[in-house]
């Protein structure tokens, strides 16, 4: 596909005509930039640390990425950075930011509560006196039907000196009705300051997804289900499940969310899936070698309408482990 570098000048002009702040709250409705060509993906800037793609005039993603530990107040607002998803039409979010149930969890987000390095153990799950930062944006890149962003993000110790470096890549692609967002996750984590032992549970660790606050708060008929690629499996028990996907009701619509497992990921990887608040994602338990690089793959669908039949669920997968 046709693809075009765009350069901060663009994005910076960009902010002079948007009529709007960046997503860092729940809801929030806005336009894409004047005169937005229809079916072109496109990443906006904003003044309050996030980063906004376009397709055509609906907004797909907002990368969170502000750092500010001038108070506690501003530091838990920015100690971890992650991606917010927008609803079908751009206007409302679907994923979960600060605050709520479990303020920790946000949007599309990674890390581990256990990560021991120099005999230390770090929880960058909870953000206990450690922090993610957002260095540089590597790329942007953006074109007809597909869009790339790659930001390096220092995974910092309580001293404020990175101790893992790590390379995470966005790569969103066009996808036809009920689908709204395709997105492929590349996360390259390398340790800096000596061997890591990335652990944790399933519960309080990997590459999750969040649904928004409103599926907690909501009663019965909007919580979070679960579908599994086989009849019979037990996500505390079964390990390296290829799929999973999750269902919730949010503003009166139903949604699917599909969670993929690469086959190249470490072994052992186990799916925190069962939580009808509607956060879910993969575990694995890793150990690096200073200054080695450890890569994991995951695939994101998120499409409007009620629970597809596990066999669409395949396809779906297949077509992803095939393009890989």
């Amino acid at each position: 596909m046709k693809r075009a570098l765009l350069a901060y000048a663009w994005s910076l002009a960009a902010m002079s005509i948007s009529a709007f702040a960046g997503c860092a709250s729940q809801d929030h409705a806005g336009s894409a930039p004047a005169g937005a060509d229809a079916h072109v993906f496109r990443w906006v800037d904003q003044p309050d640390g996030t980063t906004d793609l376009y397709d055509s005039n609906r907004r797909v993603l907002c990368y969170v990425h502000a750092y500010d530990p001038s108070t506690d107040e501003t530091l838990h607002e920015t100690y971890k950075v992650y991606h917010h998803v927008f609803d079908e039409n751009g206007e409302k979010l679907i994923t979960k930011g600060s605050g709520g149930l479990y303020t920790h969890h946000r949007g599309i987000f990674i890390g581990w509560n256990k990560l021991t390095l120099g005999g230390n153990e770090y929880d960058y799950w909870h953000m206990k006196g450690v922090t993610q930062r957002h260095v540089e944006t590597l790329e942007l890149a953006a074109g007809d039907g597909d869009a790339r962003q790659i930001a390096r993000i220092d995974w910092c110790g309580p001293d404020g000196k990175a101790a893992l470096i790590e390379r995470r890549s966005i790569s969103v692609r066009e996808v036809a009705r009920p689908g709204f967002l395709l997105l492929d996750f590349e996360s390259q984590i390398t340790p800096i300051a000596g061997d890591v032992l990335l652990d944790g549970d399933p519960e309080h660790a990997g590459f999750q997804f969040r649904a928004h606050n409103d599926v907690a708060d909501g009663g019965p008929e909007v919580k979070a289900a679960y579908l599994f690629h086989e009849e019979g499996i037990d996500p505390t028990r079964d390990k390296d499940l290829p799929w999973v996907a999750m269902g919730f009701e949010l503003n009166g619509k139903r949604y699917t969310v599909l969670h993929m497992n690469h086959p190249a990921n470490p072994r052992g990887t186990v799916y925190s899936a069962y939580r009808d608040y509607g956060r879910f994602g993969a575990f694995p338990r890793v150990e690096i070698r200073k200054d080695e690089t450890l890569t994991l793959r995951y695939r994101i669908y998120v499409m409007l309408g009620d629970m597809p039949a596990r066999e669409q669920m395949e396809r779906r997968y297949q077509d992803y482990i095939r393009a890989r």
